[in-house]
């Protein structure tokens, strides 16, 4: 799903006048089965980090804001979840750039072998560790909503669920039978609402970095340089629905449940550890 979405973000020549399922279709006919994981390496190596920073820095950034600055509330939610995600993407972005580059090349046109030619022929041909951060500016910018609208939305739901609906949607905590938690289903759903909301609201930030992301890898990669020319790009040339928004169907089917399982790994662990 993920490698979809970026060839349909990018308008991949071999698949752009293609639609979400006929894509999904078309790319194990033409590059077969394995074809739809490619940069799935680079999305694992990367995916750890991120993960456990992201988590990390959120609870840190909280208490940070919350004992420092005196801000409390709705706001810091927000505000400790763009902080989180922001150091994430910036701790992890050249192997989001990687990964980017391998999944959308085509079989028979490959530019890269693997991970390590990437990194090598990125850093001798592209400027040297500046290559490697092509399109952090607007992934840090769509990163903020898109992070801080995740944290906000889900402990908004869980802080309500909890406070409206105790015995509905609550359960006994692992750690401290005195301390309600939600129950893991309501979690999923919470998760996923904020997924859904967080990736509705930042979405064409993400098809911009994507495409800055992929430099040479485009044809049009000329008019793509900054994040103003390429939002200026994309809209002028493809429009809204199949330019900013292309392939955001799919990335709820993507996102929701893995931002579901996310949220509800974190508060499971945060049990588990203790932390609550």
């Amino acid at each position: 799903l993920d490698r979809v979405k970026i060839l349909l973000q990018a308008q991949n020549p071999h698949y752009k006048h293609l639609g979400v399922f006929a894509t999904l279709k078309a790319v194990p006919k033409k590059e077969g089965f394995l074809g739809l994981y490619k940069g799935n390496g680079a999305m694992m190596i990367r995916i750890f980090p991120y993960g456990a920073i992201q988590f990390m820095a959120f609870d840190n950034y909280k208490k940070f804001l919350n004992t420092h600055l005196g801000i409390s509330g709705h706001i810091h939610r927000l505000m400790a979840g763009s902080m989180a995600g922001m150091t994430a993407v910036i701790c992890t972005y050249p192997l989001d750039v990687i990964r980017a580059r391998l999944a959308f090349q085509v079989t028979g046109e490959h530019r890269y072998t693997g991970i390590r030619n990437a990194f090598q022929t990125i850093y001798l041909k592209e400027g040297g560790i500046s290559g490697f951060y092509c399109g952090l500016t607007p992934t840090i910018i769509g990163m903020a909503p898109y992070a801080g609208f995740s944290f906000f939305t889900f402990g908004t739901l869980k802080t309500l669920g909890l406070t409206r609906f105790p015995e509905l949607l609550g359960k006994p905590s692992l750690d401290n039978p005195d301390v309600l938690v939600l129950k893991t289903h309501v979690n999923l759903m919470c998760g996923g609402v904020a997924g859904a909301i967080a990736q509705t609201i930042s979405y064409p930030l993400d098809v911009a970095r994507r495409r800055m992301q992929l430099g040479a890898s485009l044809s049009d990669f000329d008019k793509c340089c900054s994040l103003t020319k390429t939002l200026k790009h994309v809209y002028t040339q493809y429009g809204v629905k199949k330019g900013l928004y292309r392939g955001l169907s799919l990335n709820y089917i993507r996102c929701i449940p893995s931002q579901a399982v996310a949220f509800t790994t974190y508060e499971f662990m945060r049990q588990i550890l203790h932390l609550n």
